[in-house]
C-alpha cells in the first residue's frame, strides 16, 4: 500500500465532510425535485395568493 501525506489526508477528510453536509441538506430536495419533474400529470405548486382566497369567498 502507499502512504498519503498529511496534506492529502486533510484534503480527503475535508471532501468527506463537505460531501456529508451536501447529502444531509440536499437529499430531500432532490427527491422532491425528481418527484415533481418526472410524474404525470405534473403537480402544481401550492399558490400562496391571499387575494385569490378573497375573490372566491361569497358573502
Amino acid at each position: 500500500m502507499f502512504q498519503l501525506s498529511e496534506e492529502s489526508k486533510e484534503r480527503i477528510a475535508r471532501i468527506i465532510d463537505v460531501s456529508r453536509v451536501a447529502i444531509h441538506y440536499g437529499y430531500i430536495p432532490l427527491i422532491l425535485y425528481l418527484g415533481y419533474s418526472r410524474s404525470e400529470p405534473k403537480p402544481s405548486l401550492i399558490r400562496l395568493d391571499p387575494l385569490e382566497h378573497l375573490t372566491h369567498h361569497r358573502f
